[in-house]
């Protein structure tokens, strides 16, 4: 995978949760490849986020402000993520589980996308996307082979994010245990054996 032809596009149940959408995002900022979206998912990403929020005793208010933040600072870095003009695809995607997902498809066909990363397979039956040239990985799945490419690039890369993080400092040792509650196993069973690098 190297930014200038490979593509993923990133469902909004993989952008919702902070760790995955940081490791990502991290990766795409490493230029491991191209991420994209479209205004449908960021929108439903940022009331996913809230709802997270909402979750967590946050005021209504303050959990929507959060969110729009957060996918506004998506936005800024990413300024060339978003797809659009992907209406003519549509019927292409049709016959998927869920209508509700014609439109992820529909963008990823638009923009060339090898890859839909989500967290509901289900929802995107091989059958259908194998003859439109798109595989379907879990969030989990995808950051594993994208470190697996490179790991010493991947590993000083999530270095960089971990050491971002402020409130509270994260060690090595609590970030992969972070990852793994948040479901990132087969990537934590990648990153232990580069814990001294992280």
């Amino acid at each position: 995978m190297f930014a200038n032809r490979y593509t993923a596009f990133v469902d909004a149940c993989s952008l919702a949760k902070v760790l995955p959408r940081n490791l990502l995002l991290t990766l795409a900022e490493a230029e491991f490849f191209r991420v994209r979206w479209s205004a449908p998912v960021l929108a439903e990403t940022e009331r996913a986020i809230a709802a997270i929020l909402l979750g967590k005793d946050r005021a209504a208010a303050d959990a929507s402000a959060i969110a729009a933040e957060q996918v506004e600072r998506m936005r800024r870095a990413f300024d060339d993520a978003e797809v659009t003009g992907f209406d003519d695809f549509r019927s292409i995607c049709k016959d998927l589980p869920d209508p509700g997902d014609v439109h992820i498809v529909a963008a990823a066909l638009k923009t060339r996308a090898a890859t839909i990363v989500t967290e509901n397979l289900k929802h995107f039956p091989e059958r259908l996307l194998v003859p439109l040239d798109i595989e379907v990985r879990t969030s989990d799945a995808f950051i594993a082979d994208t470190i697996a490419l490179d790991p010493g690039r991947a590993v000083a890369a999530i270095r960089r994010m971990r050491e971002r993080f402020k409130r509270p400092e994260k060690t090595a040792g609590a970030l992969l245990l972070d990852m793994e509650a948040t479901g990132l196993t087969t990537s934590v069973d990648i990153l232990r054996s580069f814990r001294e690098l992280l």
